[in-house]
């Protein structure tokens, strides 16, 4: 039981001191990729694409007066010919909390906010190192370089990512925290093991009878950055909050399988009790904390939204509250009325059952320059910023899904569940919104996950070293052709995801379905 259960935990990492140096090289590798497809004329187009109009002057006020104020008409056109002072001296209804805007506003800090490149800085470099974390996250749970070094690239290259990475809105910083999140309860996952295994056997090489419970594991310093992460997560957008719901899930059951493989007599009760209930008590206040201190800007602006509503409406909301809680309560019920009813029409809404496979993708930006033949040397032009995935990416992913669902089931592999997780808590809870106006560009926060699920068919389609050499190279050669046509894809609509201008018979070919235009 012991050997099993350090061979999962450590054994099975292949990681060693020698291949350091080379589990670093390939994740490195795409990350260069992913900058490459990120960061060239990222300022392009110097316009405030899609939700920019809201998060990158949102972002801009945070930073001068310390809330989110409105703007009055034509403010657009002003921020984007630098007049940027143009804003009004009352506070906007923010229906996010201010994480993600702090991003932004971090970024138009460093490259200027009348730049933008500065409007997009934070989420490029977010998004560059979000393929780096996956690709290092890839290769300790599928214990393989090469599977990390696979699930990196086709981040690298995915439409969803290098859209989200070159524009200034929120959902890309949701998927970097929730990544990282996840990323630490990995990590978790080994450290507790190894050290369950440990305390197992020098009690038992003592001659000292195990108890039913099982030894206690001490502080998980993962967990707890998992808990501020995922804090992070949530003080971006509020779908974070499936996040914790579901990576708080299976962490436990990570802990109940390792107590049961250690020979704990009491593994499910143990696994539950002994580290299913300090993992709530360590992870949801933490998460709980963090997010409140998001929101310190907000505390210490007199000015921001309904920040005096409880002095202006004593007795009334949550009278328990101190005052500026029970104004921050009153709030948050104004954005919850606010998401629940949003219904506005809107051509690009996009119901959940059809985000996996990218059928009604979202339009950030069209234009047609003229004089055509000096923009692109055609009778007409098109300049597209369009949020689609890599198709047969994500088409492929889907099916991984529908393979890794069977593979968790019929083998209770955790690495098919650990690459679900994301995608149910990403994607699923939608359904219970589909209500209201929704779009599929929300997807960007488990394509990660999209990722690691395919990457786990890409690997079982390379095999085990054990499995038949024929059989191997074939896998092989199936593998290296598909990641080959996934480049030759993504190049072939890099120019309709970074807005390049192109003739309009050009952009056309892109539009393989009707529910893309």
């Amino acid at each position: 039981m012991l050997r099993r259960l350090l061979g999962d935990a450590t054994l099975r990492l292949g990681i060693t001191a020698r291949s350091r140096l080379g589990g670093w090289l390939g994740p490195l590798l795409v990350t260069v990729l992913a900058a490459l497809a990120r960061f060239p004329n990222l300022g392009r187009p110097h316009a405030l694409v899609f939700d920019e109009t809201y998060y990158v002057k949102q972002a801009y006020t945070l930073l001068k007066v310390g809330y989110e104020a409105s703007w009055g008409a034509d403010a657009n056109k002003a921020f984007e010919a630098g007049n940027l002072d143009t804003f009004l001296a009352r506070a906007d209804f923010a229906v996010h909390p201010p994480v993600g805007k702090w991003m932004i506003a971090l970024g138009m800090q460093i490259a200027g906010p009348a730049s933008s490149v500065g409007w997009r800085l934070a989420a490029a470099v977010v998004g560059t190192l979000s393929v780096l974390m996956l690709a290092r996250i890839a290769r300790r749970l599928f214990a393989s370089t090469l599977l990390g070094t696979i699930a990196g690239g086709l981040l690298a290259v995915d439409g969803e990512a290098i859209v989200h990475s070159r524009t200034g809105l929120l959902d890309g910083f949701v998927m970097f925290f929730a990544l990282a999140a996840f990323g630490a309860l990995i990590l978790d996952r080994e450290q507790a093991r190894r050290r369950l295994a440990r305390l197992v056997a020098a009690r038992l090489d003592a001659g000292l009878v195990l108890s039913g419970w099982g030894p206690r594991l001490g502080i998980r310093w993962w967990r707890v950055a998992a808990g501020v992460l995922l804090g992070l997560t949530i003080g971006t957008k509020w779908s974070g909050l499936y996040f914790l719901a579901v990576f708080g899930l299976l962490t436990v059951t990570w802990d109940v399988t390792a107590r049961r493989a250690a020979g704990v007599r009491r593994w499910f009760g143990a696994g539950f009790l002994r580290d299913g209930v300090p993992a709530v008590l360590s992870i949801v206040p933490l998460a709980a904390v963090t997010y409140l201190a998001t929101w310190v800007s907000w505390f210490r602006s007199p000015a921001a939204y309904e920040r005096d509503w409880a002095a202006i409406h004593p007795g009334q909301g949550v009278a328990w509250l101190p005052e500026s809680l029970r104004s921050l309560w009153k709030y948050h019920t104004d954005m919850w009325q606010f998401h629940n009813n949003l219904t506005a029409t809107h051509a690009y809404a996009a119901h959940p059952t059809g985000w996996l496979l990218q059928w009604r993708p979202t339009s950030f930006y069209y234009q047609t320059p003229v004089p055509a033949h000096a923009a692109c040397g055609a009778d007409r032009c098109s300049q597209a910023i369009t949020s689609l995935g890599n198709p047969i990416l994500w088409w492929a992913a889907t099916a991984a899904v529908v393979a890794a669902l069977w593979w968790l089931v019929r083998t209770r592999d955790w690495r098919a569940g650990a690459a679900l997780s994301g995608i149910v808590a990403g994607w699923l809870p939608w359904f219970a919104y589909a209500h209201r106006t929704i779009f599929t560009f929300y997807s960007i926060a488990f394509a990660p996950w999209m990722v690691l699920t395919l990457t786990y068919a890409l690997g079982k389609a390379l095999g085990s070293p054990d499995d038949d050499p024929v059989r191997r190279r074939r896998g092989a050669w199936w593998v290296v052709g598909y990641l080959a046509a996934v480049v030759v894809v993504s190049a072939f609509f890099y120019p309709i995801w970074t807005a390049q201008v192109v003739p309009y018979t050009f952009w056309q070919l892109h539009m393989w379905l009707r529910s893309w235009i």
